[in-house]
């Protein structure tokens, strides 16, 4: 019996596609889930570990540094050998971490417990939308990528909910525990059900631009985050951002001149595919401005109770959750261009709401924004998704889909990384001192700050609308040619 020369006329796979989706869908909502729901479980850990909050930050930075760092080498080696085998593999290493990363040893056998979950994490971010680019026919390619993306909502937006609810209950071994079984179940609908691979490109791995930009990312980033508790003058963090400059440097050197490269810059020439992906790392940049204000805003100038806090927040995936398969379908009817500068335009919308919320402002002007903010990042996403998939050729999906995971991983450290820091400038120049933390007694200094962080979030949202407005205009422009 002869193999199909696609996934797309093979029978068998076409029978098993939601399948598919379920058990990629399940690994992507893991993945995600795991960059945002170990910062609630921090001061438990700290303080069962007898390690410091700064030391315990580490937790959830490692996690999101070196998943930045390898899923360009995965989706690069994914095209080369195969991205059904590199999902595989990266669902064992995501299922063994996770469950290293419960046993409560010390700070050290955590931080490589999570190193190895991420490893896994990497693998499976960077194959899951080429997967399903290739397994779904093209007229149902926007819904499978809007489930995909509901995934991805969920992830990067239930960790503190789902994470609370676990530690009232039980320790915080079961936040990593409660992949296992998933994970398991997950891994075991896949060996049923996605088939053998059947696309490579065989070209020789750019080892020297996979070293390149590892290691940029690594000290980068790693720079920032240390530099938060070190200061950014200091030697140590000084050395690894020089460090991560020289080697970005050499990564686009090595990349322009090599035969076969990591990241082939060409790529980018494609509007569709830059300015979708630009969107995306701009979009995560204020969904996480979002995460790290709002529970701010909520429980200490508002005093809601955390509970009351939480069910408000979930609003978003939960309104996501539903319109982001709503909109890979309308995108599959009509074109995902229009659709995604609609979901931009109700995401500039919901910044404007936040900016003009206050102490004294009704919760439904706020309720109202993050409904609103859920609706525009499901419109958005699920479209958003399709035109980064269907703009490059088959041999450079998992390079493409591993791009667009990486916008969105970028955008998340950048937010975390940078809204504290916003924050705490705009609370110091209210208050013309030194600001690190949360004042009770003076509310009205961190509504000055949120206004400040939703402002910048604001004119973010306003140059993807600009950009994706350009794009569209300049169809329609052509198409009246």
């Amino acid at each position: 019996m002869t193999q199909a020369l696609s996934y797309q006329t093979d029978e068998k796979v076409q029978k098993n596609r939601w399948w598919i989706l379920v058990a990629v869908g399940l690994f992507t909502f893991m993945s995600t889930l795991d960059g945002t729901i170990v910062n609630i479980a921090l001061p438990v850990i700290s303080k069962n570990l007898n390690i410091s909050m700064s030391q315990s930050e580490w937790v959830v930075s490692l996690y999101l540094i070196v998943v930045c760092s390898f899923i360009l080498f995965f989706g690069k080696l994914s095209d080369l050998h195969g991205k059904i085998k590199i999902f595989r593999l990266g669902a064992i290493f995501f299922i063994a971490g996770s469950l290293l990363s419960g046993f409560r040893v010390n700070l050290v056998f955590l931080l490589v417990s999570r190193a190895i979950q991420a490893f896994g994490a990497a693998m499976t971010m960077a194959t899951n939308n080429g997967i399903i680019t290739e397994i779904f026919p093209s007229t149902e390619r926007g819904k499978a990528l809007g489930t995909i993306g509901s995934f991805v909502a969920l992830g990067s937006i239930a960790g503190p909910g789902l994470g609370g609810l676990i530690l009232s209950h039980l320790s915080w071994s079961y936040i990593f525990w409660l992949n296992v079984p998933v994970g398991i179940i997950a891994a075991i609908i896949g060996a049923i059900f996605l088939p053998k691979d059947i696309t490579f490109t065989n070209a020789v791995l750019d080892k020297k631009g996979s070293f390149g930009f590892a290691l940029g990312m690594i000290t980068l980033f790693g720079g920032v985050f240390l530099g938060q508790q070190l200061g950014f003058t200091s030697v140590p963090v000084l050395s690894m951002l020089i460090i991560g400059l020289i080697s970005f440097i050499w990564f686009v050197y090595t990349e322009n001149h090599t035969t076969n490269p990591l990241l082939q810059f060409n790529l980018f020439k494609n509007p569709d595919f830059s300015v979708s992906l630009l969107c995306a790392l701009l979009i995560f940049i204020t969904n996480f401005f979002f995460n790290v204000v709002t529970p701010f805003y909520l429980e200490n100038a508002l005093h809601l109770a955390p509970s009351q806090a939480g069910i408000i927040l979930m609003i978003l995936p939960v309104v996501q959750l539903f319109a982001a398969p709503v909109a890979g379908t309308l995108s599959d009817k009509i074109g995902p261009k229009l659709i995604t500068f609609i979901g931009l335009v109700l995401l500039l919308v919901s910044q404007i709401g936040y900016s003009l919320c206050n102490l004294h402002s009704s919760i439904w002007l706020f309720i109202i924004s993050i409904a609103i903010m859920g609706l525009g990042s499901g419109i958005f996403s699920s479209p958003n998704n399709s035109l980064v998939m269907s703009s490059v050729e088959q041999k450079d999906l998992g390079v493409a889909g591993s791009i667009n995971s990486l916008s969105r991983n970028l955008g998340m450290v950048i937010g975390i990384s940078s809204a504290t820091t916003i924050l705490f400038a705009a609370m110091s120049h209210a208050k013309g001192a030194r600001v690190t933390e949360y004042l009770p007694k003076q509310p009205e200094i961190f509504i000055y700050g949120m206004h400040v962080v939703f402002i910048i979030s604001m004119i973010i949202c306003l140059i993807t609308v600009v950009l994706s407005g350009w794009r569209l205009f300049k169809k329609d422009e052509k198409a009246a040619k």
